[in-house]
């Protein structure tokens, strides 16, 4: 028995067949249970293991729909539109579900109906076994259940006094005056579980765009089968999302053991992919990645793809286009990385409109998604594209030191080049001297001590070549203006 504190007593919450034998019923105090029988074991309650059950429990039952929703405290809701013909019928389905969970050492009953409230009304309140309800013989299959399927208790003991017991007893009286005694929440719940009112099911997680999957008559546990079924996944996959004129962003692949436990894996691209192939190697870096292995125990025997989320993706020619051959390639590889690595870990520079140079890009996941501060969709050599003379040496280094390292510097003149200059403790003699480029501060945006920079491109005698820039103009912001080595060339 299970027990749980009610009104300052110990009261009885749930029982086994033993104990509701013995004379025990749910609601009775521990005391009186244990005066008709002094042996019985009673446990205390626990809502929080409870819970995490059932949360298990959910997980295992997407082996049937993805439309999976909690139902109170110790119930679950499927949704089985369209998926009750792979198991042989609705029938077959429900008789398959509740076996498989009293095999695992839990006591079920359920039942199948056209509304969620007829369905939930028969498996708590219907008896022992599996009930299928057939279209409109919903208010038949609940007629003679307890009024406690449709009313809480203190509204039951209102309607036992005046002789309702009965949901064909309480169907059958008029409804204006059950309405104004009771309420119309009432006539509304009776509705609904006569099946003459729909309720939805909410789903404990959103459902995807679309799924494929592959049940087994024998569970698979090998690495080459798992890796066949997930390419014939993709796909079927392919051809659905080829058929919506869509591709897939986030993929999920979900696998369902024999013994119960569930393992799901996702995977997100940066560009909308329909690509069998393509998804199959993404789930191949994924998969060999994983610092937990998927581990079949005693084999798989569903597997599902699935589709979370999805974007329109048009139908290209890039036989005669290199550029977008060359895009797609490195779109691909990224997602690749991604996979293997984590997507923060694969990063791109996203060019900025900005003339100071640390604040030129900024470093974004190199999987191209959208919102706020995310790298955008569009080419990215054009958003690098620079004023650049051919067989000239680059105007800026791409190697940059963050934050610029001060530096030592002499000059013939306050507001000319260097001459020699003196870095980590190393004194180097300017032998070529290119500048000055003068980048001012940002007015809209600068501090008010922000300094005006003119950089120069500088080469040593040993031949290393440096990008070097004054801070402050001489005679105009300081006085003495300081020099700072800003990048290398390689």
């Amino acid at each position: 028995m299970v027990v749980d504190k009610a009104r300052n007593a110990l009261v009885i919450a749930a029982a086994d067949d033993a104990a509701l034998q013995a004379g025990v019923c749910v609601g009775m105090t521990l005391a009186t249970a244990r005066a008709i029988h002094p042996a019985l074991l009673a446990v205390e309650a626990d809502a929080a293991a409870d819970a995490a059950l059932l949360e298990v429990l959910a997980d295992w039952a997407e082996r049937y729909t993805p439309f999976v929703g909690l139902d109170g405290p110790d119930g679950l809701a499927l949704d089985v539109t369209g998926s009750a013909h792979l198991f042989g019928g609705e029938a077959a389905m429900l008789d398959d579900l509740v076996a498989r969970l009293r095999r695992g050492g839990v006591e079920a009953r359920g039942a199948i109906a056209g509304t969620l409230s007829t369905a939930r009304a028969l498996a708590r309140f219907g008896g022992a076994g599996a009930r299928v309800v057939p279209a409109g013989g919903e208010a038949r299959a609940v007629a003679r259940l307890p009024l406690e399927a449709v009313a809480p208790p203190e509204t039951v003991t209102a309607l036992a006094r005046l002789g309702l017991k009965r949901i064909e007893d309480l169907a059958e009286r008029p409804r204006g005056p059950l309405a104004a005694r009771f309420g119309a929440s009432l006539l509304d719940r009776l509705d609904r579980v006569r099946g003459l009112a729909g309720e939805p099911v909410s789903p404990r997680r959103p459902l995807p765009a679309c799924t494929a999957e592959r049940r087994f008559a024998e569970p698979i546990g090998h690495e080459e089968d798992v890796r066949r079924s997930i390419l014939a996944m993709a796909g079927e996959l392919a051809g659905v999302l080829e058929r919506r004129g869509e591709g897939a962003r986030r993929l999920e692949l979900t696998f369902f053991r024999a013994d119960g436990a569930v393992r799901r894996i996702a995977v997100a691209t940066g560009r909308p992919v329909r690509d069998p192939a393509a998804m199959a190697r993404l789930y191949r870096e994924k998969l060999d990645a994983l610092a937990d292995p998927v581990d079949p125990g005693f084999g798989f025997d569903v597997m599902r793809l699935a589709a979370l989320a999805t974007e329109r993706q048009d139908a290209a020619q890039t036989g005669l286009d290199r550029q977008a051959e060359e895009s797609e390639a490195l779109a691909e590889l990224a997602d690749r990385l991604a996979a293997r690595f984590g997507p923060r870990r694969v990063q791109r520079l996203v060019a900025q409109d900005t003339h100071i140079p640390e604040r030129a890009a900024f470093a974004a996941p190199a999987q191209r998604v959208g919102g706020a501060g995310a790298a955008k969709t569009g080419d990215a050599a054009a958003e690098w594209a620079f004023h650049r003379v051919p067989e000239e040496p680059p105007p800026r280094p791409l190697r940059l030191l963050d934050p610029p390292e001060r530096i030592e510097a002499l000059a013939e003149i306050p507001d000319g080049p260097p001459i020699r200059f003196r870095w980590r403790r190393a004194l180097h003699l300017v032998r070529k001297a290119e500048g000055p480029e003068r980048i001012a501060p940002e007015w809209w945006r600068a501090s008010p001590d922000a300094l005006t920079r003119d950089y120069f491109r500088v080469e040593d005698e040993a031949g290393r070549r440096f990008w070097l820039f004054r801070e402050g103009l001489w005679g105009y912001e300081t006085a003495s203006p300081s020099w700072f080595l800003h990048g290398l060339f390689a």
